[in-house]
């Protein structure tokens, strides 16, 4: 194994979804200055969707052109378009425009747009890259896909964003003049970020040149050409990327999505990938990763705010912070305790799936979840976060090994199921948060709550 391939993997899998999780966590700093408001997180989930016809357009080229979609070429444009976005982000996200009478934050949203494109495509062509290399590395890729939520949150933190201070407020009630006051209350303030919002994508955007770059080295760095993965066939002269190797070696090949002829030939076998599997079995494999994904990505974290904040800005903070550390965490666990059990993927999934439950109901329960009051609660609230992060990032890193060792067009089927699962949770979870607000937001700074 060769470090510095590892460290331009990991750098690679931090550009996969860095630039839509800064945007994520930078929301507190921008909505109060778009005329959108804290609709806009409602039109980011939106744009994130109408974006998958990036990934879409991979895999159906996959499918019914294959081997003529330059994949190096589009990872290249994705990370260009990346870097390129950030970098416009930083310079014009304040910009309005007319729009049917109503101002409008046009730049962000077009933006915004580009970038939902550029991290949904990577799913489907990131994964599908790394079977050039060596299986290893595989997980180093998924340590820095946990990494870049990881990294722009850590940013975040000591940008100070969201940070709030509970304060002595005077309650005015609407039969009082201005001098006078019947109580007084906590009323949350929101501390100053250390910088604007202009450094912090112009961050976004160094991270995603950085990626540019760690992809350059990754194609044309001697020591990584020298882990690529190899396969060896007996006694003939075979193709490595177009030109005739007589050494015997070959990259791993791009085997179709479905062979009808391996099919037959292998009784009781799918003809999916490598065939190791029923189709049983690759049906279940895929339920796992959507499901997942569909939790992690797009279920709970959007109520992650109704779960944490009755118990106070700290748990909120906490559990986001430590529940991005337990994703690169669990890929890291991965790389020396394997386990490709299907069933033990089966009972991983069901735990964290539980432990989403008792996530889910303190976010029904808000404003006033059980245990608001006292220390017991903060910790299981962010106890339960760095759980679930934890249990089913291991589950989709343990897929995605799985998968690798199916073949390239496996890969590809697996970032379009991430995208599929991502898809459907957001789509269930925007109508019941942002349309009929079956949620309510917890004030970390309101005592009404009985005890």
């Amino acid at each position: 194994m060769a470090l510095a391939v590892h460290v331009l993997a990991c750098l690679l899998g931090t550009g996969s979804w860095v630039a839509i999780n800064g945007m994520w966590v930078e929301l507190p700093l921008i909505v109060p200055q778009i005329p959108e408001g804290w609709y806009l997180p409602s039109y980011l989930t939106v744009l994130i969707q109408f974006a998958n016809v990036g990934p879409l357009f991979v895999t159906l080229a996959h499918r019914f052109w294959p081997g003529r979609l330059n994949e190096v070429a589009v990872i290249y444009a994705i990370l260009c378009v990346g870097a390129l976005a950030c970098l416009l982000l930083a310079f014009f996200w304040r910009e309005t425009t007319l729009v049917a009478g109503a101002l409008r934050s046009t730049a962000l949203l077009v933006l915004m747009f580009f970038l939902s494109v550029v991290d949904c495509t990577s799913s489907v062509t990131f994964l599908p890259f790394m079977m050039r290399l060596k299986s290893h590395y595989l997980t180093t890729y998924f340590i820095g896909e946990g990494l870049s939520g990881l990294i722009p949150g850590l940013v975040a933190l000591g940008q100070g964003v969201g940070v709030v201070q509970c304060i002595n407020a005077t309650h005015i009630s609407s039969n009082t003049t201005y001098n006078e006051s019947d109580g007084h209350k906590l009323q949350a303030m929101y501390q100053p970020a250390r910088f604007s919002v202009q450094i912090f994508f112009l961050f976004l955007s160094c991270m995603m040149a950085t990626c540019v770059v760690a992809f350059f080295l990754l194609n044309h760095l001697p020591v990584a050409r020298r882990e690529r993965a190899k396969v060896r066939l007996q006694g003939k002269s075979v193709q490595v990327n177009g030109r005739e190797d007589s050494s015997g070696l070959k990259n791993v090949e791009d085997r179709p999505m479905i062979s009808p002829v391996e099919g037959f030939e292998r009784k009781g076998k799918s003809s999916f990938g490598a065939g190791t599997y029923s189709w049983p079995q690759v049906i279940y494999i895929f339920i796992l990763l959507a499901w997942a994904n569909a939790l992690t990505n797009a279920v709970l974290p959007s109520v992650q705010s109704y779960s944490c904040l009755p118990y106070g800005n700290s748990a909120y903070h906490l559990s986001a912070t430590l529940a991005a550390v337990a994703n690169p965490l669990a890929c890291f666990v991965a790389m020396f305790l394997p386990n490709r059990s299907l069933k033990m993927m089966g009972a991983l999934t069901a735990a964290g799936t539980g432990i989403g439950c008792y996530i889910m109901a303190m976010a029904v329960l808000s404003p006033c979840p059980p245990l608001r009051h006292h220390h017991g609660g903060v910790v299981l609230i962010v106890l339960a976060w760095v759980l679930f992060v934890g249990t089913l990032s291991y589950v989709k890193v343990m897929i995605g090994l799985i998968l690798r060792d199916e073949g390239h067009s496996a890969l590809v089927w697996c970032g379009a199921v991430v995208q599929l699962g991502s898809m459907i949770g957001a789509l269930i979870m925007f109508p019941l948060v942002s349309v009929y607000s079956l949620f309510q937001s917890g004030d970390p700074c309101d005592t009404n709550c009985p005890l």
